[in-house]
Order: C-alpha cells, then sequence, then structure tokens
C-alpha cells in the first residue's frame, strides 16, 4: 500500500510517498516559488543527498504533476507507474468546527472545507489547489484530509471562547482553534507508546517550538487547551510572528503608525517575535550564534523566547491539575538543548528536573528529565506525515 502526503502552501508543495506496508518513506521533496521566477524541485536521493530540479511552475497542478512525473521517472523515480498509489493524504490547515477527525475528501466535505476560508485565506485556497490537482491527474484515487485543527476540537467551550460578544462567535466562529494539531497528536500518542504508559490518566503538556511554535495541554489522550487561537498569531513567541498582545497595544500602533488591518497584521506576523527584537534574522540558529557572540538584543530575545514557553507550561500544569509528561518537537524543541533545559528551569517545584547530560540529545528520542524526576521530560521528533499517512490508511480501511 503506498500513500502520497502533500502538503500545499501559497507557494510551495511538500511531498513525501510512503511504503505504508513497512512504514517507511520512499521518495520526498518539496517544491517552492510556485508562480515566482527561479522555481524548482528538490528532492532527497536514496543515498541522502539532494538533487535540485529547475522548472517553471506557474501554479500548483503544474507542480503536482511535475511531481508525479518526477515520482515515476527513470532516473529519480520510486515507483514504476502511478497507478502504484493508492491513495492520497493532504495536510488541511483550518477546519473550523466542522472537523475533528480525518475524512474522505467528498464534494460535500470540500465545500465545508471552502467556507472555513475566510479563518485561513493563505493556506486554505492553496491545500484545495493540492486536492484539485490529484483530482484532475489521478481522478480514481482516493483522497484523504487531515486537518490541523482537528485534535483540539476536544477543548471544552469555557477554554476555546473569547470574552468578546458572544454573537462575534454566532455570526463568524470567532474562537480558539489552535493549529499544528496532527503533531500535537502525533507526539502525545507516541510519547506513551515510548514510555510504555496508557494516555488514560495522564496529564501532557506538549511544546511544538519551530518558527512558529504551539502548546498544548492534554488530558488523557484529548485535547484541553492550547495557546495559538483564532489563527497561528497567538500564543508563543515565534520566528516573525509577536504571539500574546494586548489588544489594546495593537490598536494604539495602529494609531500612531497610520495602519490599517492588512498593515498592522504584517507587523504582528511577519515582523514580530524574534525578528522583531533582535532585528536580524527569525532563524534561531542565528540567534543563537549573536547571543554566543554577546549581542544584548539577541540575549534579550531569547530570554523572552524560552520566558513565554515556561510561562505556557505553569499555565497548563494548572489548568490539567498537575502534569505527568512533558514533550518537546518541532525543528527547536527537537534540536536545541538550551531551549529545553531554560524552559525546565525554576520547574523544580513542580517536579521538573532535567538531566544536562541527556539533555544532549538532538532530534531523536529520549528521556532528558533525571531518574528522580516527578515529570517525565521527553524529546520527541515529530512526523505529521507519517500521521497524516497512517490516518489515510486507517479510513480506507474503514
Amino acid at each position: 500500500m503506498k500513500v502520497l502526503v502533500l502538503n500545499c502552501g501559497s507557494s510551495s508543495i511538500k511531498y513525501k510517498l510512503f511504503d505504508m506496508d513497512h512504514k517507511e518513506v520512499i521518495a520526498q521533496g518539496g517544491i517552492e516559488k510556485i508562480g515566482l521566477k527561479g522555481s524548482f524541485l528538490k528532492l532527497t536521493l536514496p543515498d541522502g543527498g539532494k538533487k535540485i530540479l529547475e522548472k517553471d511552475i506557474p501554479e500548483h497542478t503544474v507542480g503536482v504533476e511535475f511531481i508525479l512525473n518526477t515520482l515515476i521517472s527513470p532516473e529519480y523515480g520510486a515507483i514504476k507507474s502511478l497507478d502504484e498509489i493508492n491513495a492520497v493524504g493532504h495536510r488541511m490547515v483550518h477546519g473550523g468546527e466542522k472537523f475533528s477527525e480525518s475524512v474522505l475528501l467528498t464534494q460535500e466535505v470540500l465545500d465545508a472545507f471552502t467556507a472555513c476560508n475566510d479563518l485561513a485565506p493563505l493556506h486554505n485556497p492553496a491545500n484545495l489547489k493540492g486536492v484539485n490537482a490529484i483530482s484532475a491527474i489521478l481522478p480514481d484515487v482516493p483522497q484523504i484530509g487531515v486537518f490541523d485543527t482537528a485534535f483540539h476540537q476536544t477543548m471544552p467551550d469555557y477554554a476555546y471562547l473569547y470574552a468578546v460578544p458572544y454573537e462575534l462567535y454566532k455570526k463568524y466562529g470567532v474562537r480558539r482553534y489552535g493549529f499544528h494539531g496532527t503533531s500535537h497528536r502525533y507526539v502525545s500518542k507516541r510519547v506513551c507508546e515510548f514510555l510504555g504508559v496508557q494516555p488514560e490518566g495522564k496529564r501532557i503538556i506538549t511544546c511544538h517550538i519551530g518558527n512558529g511554535g504551539s502548546i498544548s495541554a492534554i488530558k488523557d489522550g484529548k485535547c484541553m487547551d492550547t495557546s495559538m487561537g483564532l489563527t497561528p498569531l497567538e500564543g508563543l513567541m515565534m520566528g516573525t510572528r509577536s504571539g500574546d498582545i494586548d489588544a489594546g497595544a495593537v490598536t494604539f500602533i495602529m494609531e500612531k503608525e497610520g495602519l490599517d488591518a492588512n498593515g498592522v497584521s504584517n507587523l504582528l506576523n511577519k515582523k514580530s517575535g524574534v525578528m522583531g527584537i533582535f532585528g536580524e534574522s527569525s532563524d534561531m540558529r542565528d540567534l543563537e550564534n549573536a547571543v554566543a557572540a554577546g549581542n544584548p538584543r539577541a540575549i534579550l530575545a531569547e530570554k523572552m523566547y524560552f520566558y513565554r514557553i515556561k510561562k505556557y507550561v505553569g499555565a497548563y500544569a494548572a489548568a490539567l491539575g498537575g502534569v505527568d509528561i512533558i514533550v518537546f518537537t518541532g525543528g527547536v524543541g527537537e534540536n536545541q538543548c538550551n531551549c529545553r533545559s531554560e524552559v525546565c528551569e525554576g520547574l523544580e517545584f513542580m517536579g521538573v528536573k532535567v538531566d544536562l547530560e541527556k539533555n544532549k540529545v538532538r532530534g531523536e528520542e529520549a528521556v532528558i528529565s533525571t531518574d528522580d524526576s516527578k515529570v517525565k521530560v521527553v524529546v520527541i521528533p515529530t512526523d505529521e506525515e507519517l500521521m497524516i499517512a497512517s490516518d489515510t490508511l486507517a479510513i480506507l480501511n474503514k
């Protein structure tokens, strides 16, 4: 059984082809700069090397076709014929309140998904382009949608509602939805397997820390709260996003800087966070190097970044009535040792003790807390694509 997983962004498509009989990736890569000059496909060769294939890719259908042709090409192919692809799983960003689990994509489902476009104007239309491209090229292959927001649909109303007039929720669906759900679901499930425990009775805080970051509070395997909101702007300080900010500060800045809604959205989404404070880059590796060189703005940005994560961990421990397991995942969470140690420092009162030697791990599954730590602190690299492929297989086998 072979499953192709597609993640279509506004100007990019990432793909992975899985052989689900062995749960292994047999081809992967991505297209960047769709609709722009210099578009290309970058694929991973069997020996781990990378190969760049340049091609003019004006829109997503051409991109998907290029990916499919590459998968069966004599030189870089992983399969002989497109008939070998049994199903396609799509990352779908915003399912609103309509989707609490992954589903087979029918016209009815796609219409309901399209109705959520307002909530994710950059992502949802791009996700749909991927679905439409597959429908055009491989009309008989079943397609499955896996929603970023679905895992968080178990949050209680008192956690997901904002304290604004209730009719705004009724009229426009203004509430907390949360994102990175596929990642939070994968790592919260995987950490229990890794530790040999059942999710029932366990209180887990999952920290997905990357260029975008979010934290979730999980009880008995279900999400009770998460830090991103109506959009992925709320919560943690991120690469270019501000995270939590006083709404009064937003209107104040708009007035002082003469910004309209688009202008202030651009400021908070693309020019804030680490980029806004450090001023040179939004990449945590660049920040780490600048901190080592003693750059005062870099030091400030890093302190703010870690402090915000710590604050959410503490808040969610309170919301869950304690915590049994803290998980770190995402590009930064998996690879940056000092992020994990700084976040956990000072949480000894909650029963959190990190073993600095064990914490030197990068990108692999490991317990990094001491043997006598009441709370297990664990690194679990996320695998959203495998989760999407597994969901796709499960729905086909229903």
